[in-house]
Parts: C-alpha cells; sequence; structure tokens
C-alpha cells in the first residue's frame, strides 16, 4: 500500500467509510465531514490495552494500528495487559507523568485523575455528531464538568451464559424473570450436579457486574442522588440475605475467581449458569473440540431477572480511552482514536469480535454483528439499558476509588459466605465508602 502523508492522511479521512456496507453507521459518517486533526512530526504512539478473551477482537485491532500506520507513517506500539492490572498502571502513569499516550481503561476511572487527562471534547463532539449520537450512560462516564475526559470505545456486555439442556434439566424452560424463580433455578442446577458461578474475587468485570445487580435489583445502592452514603439499608440488606441463599447453590471457589476463571469453569463443564460477556459462547463456537462445538449450540444468553423497580438494573463494563496530558503527540493520538473509531474499522472490529465489544455510539446498532445469530442480540442493548457504577449518585473520584476497592464487592462475598452477617457487611460497606464520600 501506497504511504500517504499526513496532509493525504487529513484529506482522505473525510472519504474514508463512504463505501462501507456495514449498516447505517457508514452512510451517517459518509454524509458529513469528519474534524481534522494534524499530527506533529515525527509522532509516535504507545498504546495500553487490556488482553483480548475473544481473539477477533486483538486481530483485528492490530489490524487496524497497522492499517493507521499505513496510513499515517506514524508508528503504534501496542501494549497488552490483564484486566486486573490495566487500572493500577493507569493509576501510576497519571501519578508519575510517564507511560502510554492511549490507556483503554475501565469504568469511571478517568474521574480519578481528570487533570492529567488530555481535554478530547473537540473529537467526542464531532464522532457523536456524525455517528449517531453517545448513549445517555456513555455521556455520563467519558464527561467531567461537560468537558470530555476520555472516550468512551464500548461496552463489555455481560449476561447470563447458560447450558439451554442443564436448565431444562432442573425444570425450568428459560432463566426465570424474577429473584424467587431464579434462586429456585440455582437450587435445582446445584441438586442434579450442575451448579450455577458468580465471581466474588477481584474480578474487575464479572464480580463487579453480578454484584451490583444484586444490590440494585432489591432497590439497594452504594449512594443516593445528594453522593450521601446510605448502602446500611434494609435493601441492601434483603440483597444480602439473598446472597446468603444463592451462595450454596455455586461450585466451590469463586471468592477467588478473577474474570478468566468463570470462561474456564463453564467450557471444562464445571457449570451450567454464569454471568459473562460473550467470550464463552466465542471460544465453544470457534473450538476444533467437538465436545465444545456442541456445547456452543447448547450455550444460550438472557438479562439478569428484574427486581422491585421493575426495570432492568444491571452494570455493564465500559472501557475509555484515555490520553495523558504527558504525551508529546497529542494530536497524532487523536488522530488514532478517531481512526478506530471511524465505521471503515470499527464495524469491522465489532463483527470480528462477534459482538464482544457493543457500541457506544448508536449508528453501531446497526452492525449486522447483532442479528446474523440471535445469541449475540442480548449484548448489543448493553449501553442502552446499563447503569453506571455511581447510582445513583454522580460519577467523579469517590465513585471511581469505591469501584477500584471492590466495597460492593467485597460485601456481598463476606455477607455470602457468612463470614460476616448481612448487617455488618452493610456496615463495614458503609464505613469504606464514608472514607471516599465526604462530606
Amino acid at each position: 500500500m501506497k504511504k500517504l502523508s499526513r496532509r493525504d492522511f487529513l484529506v482522505s479521512t473525510a472519504t474514508l467509510a463512504a463505501g462501507s456496507a456495514l449498516g447505517g453507521a457508514g452512510a451517517a459518517f459518509a454524509a458529513a465531514q469528519p474534524l481534522k486533526f494534524t499530527p506533529e512530526a515525527g509522532a509516535k504512539l504507545r498504546v495500553l490495552r487490556w488482553k483480548r478473551f475473544v481473539q477477533g477482537d486483538e486481530d483485528l485491532w492490530l489490524a487496524n494500528t497497522r492499517k493507521f500506520t499505513q496510513q499515517t507513517g506514524i508508528e503504534v506500539v501496542t501494549d497488552n495487559e490483564g484486566w486486573e492490572d490495566v487500572r493500577p498502571k493507569a493509576a501510576v502513569a497519571a501519578n508519575i507523568g510517564s507511560g502510554p499516550d492511549i490507556i483503554l481503561g475501565w469504568f469511571d476511572d478517568p474521574h480519578q485523575y481528570p487533570d492529567k487527562l488530555v481535554d478530547v471534547s473537540d473529537l467526542a463532539n464531532d464522532l457523536g455528531a456524525r455517528l449517531g449520537g453517545w448513549y445517555d450512560v456513555c455521556r455520563k462516564y467519558g464527561t467531567r464538568n461537560s468537558a470530555w475526559i476520555a472516550l468512551p470505545l464500548g461496552v463489555v456486555g455481560n449476561a447470563l451464559v447458560y447450558r439451554q439442556s442443564q436448565i431444562q434439566a432442573a425444570g425450568f424452560d428459560a432463566v426465570p424473570k424474577d429473584h424467587a424463580g431464579f434462586l429456585k433455578l440455582c437450587q435445582n442446577l446445584k441438586a442434579k450436579g450442575t451448579p450455577a458461578g458468580f465471581a466474588l474475587g477481584k474480578a474487575v468485570g464479572d464480580a463487579n457486574n453480578w454484584a451490583h445487580w444484586l444490590l440494585w435489583s432489591h432497590g439497594g445502592m452504594l449512594v443516593d442522588s445528594n453522593a450521601k452514603v446510605v448502602i446500611n439499608s434494609p435493601e441492601t440488606i434483603a440483597a444480602l440475605e439473598y446472597a446468603k441463599q444463592l451462595y450454596p447453590t455455586f461450585i466451590d471457589g469463586t471468592t477467588s475467581w478473577q474474570d478468566p476463571s468463570n470462561n474456564k469453569a463453564f467450557l471444562d463443564g464445571q457449570i451450567s449458569l454464569t454471568a459473562n460477556g460473550i467470550s464463552i459462547y466465542y471460544a465453544a463456537k470457534t473450538s476444533a473440540d467437538p465436545t465444545l462445538q456442541a456445547m456452543a449450540k447448547d450455550i444460550e444468553h438472557a438479562h439478569f431477572p428484574i427486581g422491585a423497580s421493575g426495570k432492568p438494573t444491571e452494570l455493564m463494563q465500559i472501557t475509555q480511552m484515555m490520553l495523558f496530558k504527558y504525551s508529546k503527540y497529542p494530536n497524532a493520538a487523536k488522530a488514532y482514536m478517531q481512526f478506530m473509531m471511524e465505521p471503515d474499522q470499527y464495524n469491522p472490529w465489532m463483527q470480528a469480535a462477534i459482538g464482544y465489544v457493543s457500541q457506544s455510539l448508536k449508528s453501531y446498532e446497526s452492525n449486522p454483528v447483532w442479528t446474523v445469530d440471535p445469541k449475540h442480540t442480548v449484548y448489543r442493548d448493553a449501553a442502552a439499558l446499563m447503569l453506571d457504577n455511581g447510582h445513583s449518585g454522580p460519577l467523579g473520584a469517590a465513585s471511581a476509588a469505591s469501584m477500584a476497592d471492590y466495597i460492593v464487592v467485597d460485601m456481598v462475598a463476606e455477607a455470602a459466605t457468612g463470614s460476616r452477617t448481612p448487617k455488618e457487611a452493610a456496615a463495614r460497606a458503609a464505613e469504606r465508602a464514608a472514607r471516599y464520600y465526604k462530606a
């Protein structure tokens, strides 16, 4: 491929997606002129992202990165770290003022060090105007005082993953939509020797996602809309009493599970029900092992049960691109971030990962990945239905620190395992949260 000059790149980006055949997002992009960023002379970029759970995600990300380099001449080095390692590495980079130019972080981590990040409002507003707008929850995560401090890349959707045959053997045609029915299902699965398993260790995604659902679906929350700590409440106690009943139905060892743990347990046939992204299905479907191929046909996905509020109360794992002020090449970095969000790159990336990361911009709802296989569809609406982890208070340093400290996860684990009573666990969580949410 001919190497383009920076000027050629800036001109060509106006028409990159004109020929995209992957849904309405391409047409929307072709109809508008994108914002142009002039990369600095001699620019080189380093990007830190989380390790993939779906091979297609990493393959297309790196292919798109090479494509960017071919078209701009800007060298990009991509490093991959385990999910649990990204957050501390990003915090260290922010503190010492040195590290990767761009880091793909989690949840509201940018709100822990907003003054260390480049304002990307110009880029975010341009993308939103051309690609259908940002989902409300993504806008909330990405902004602080109306300025964009990070660029929401997408949402690693979370849903119930289960073996249909084993659900039926336990006496159910589908996952119940209420707490009582869900508990009964898990009890029956345990009795059949095909137990459930939900992470209660320091799992960035899996533990946080289901533990927050447990709390919120019973009406509990860490703080109220005024950022007052209210977790020590009757609603929280009810959630923890429920956790005490649910935990004995789990496979042993979930208190030490990290994000890869339930993937392995499910694919090994040790559990029949868990909460995860689409990665379990992807691994089974693409495996050369006939046993796993047969398992893929048996795998189904569903949303969590609805609680007292009568509406979904689910936490999904948003990932955001953060551009740090110490970067010597902020314009080149913005050009890279923009490039990765454009339809010619973003649409194929979503398809290669079979929807492992769902869209943060509404135009990408039309990507065929969500309808080519009905087992994908449940993940399409992740950003549309999810709550943010600060619920129901504001996002900021306190919510980010509380999430990073695993306050909700630890509380659920303590009560579920009996190491503390529900009242003791709720009281301890309130004390820990109060250190971050100060009057």
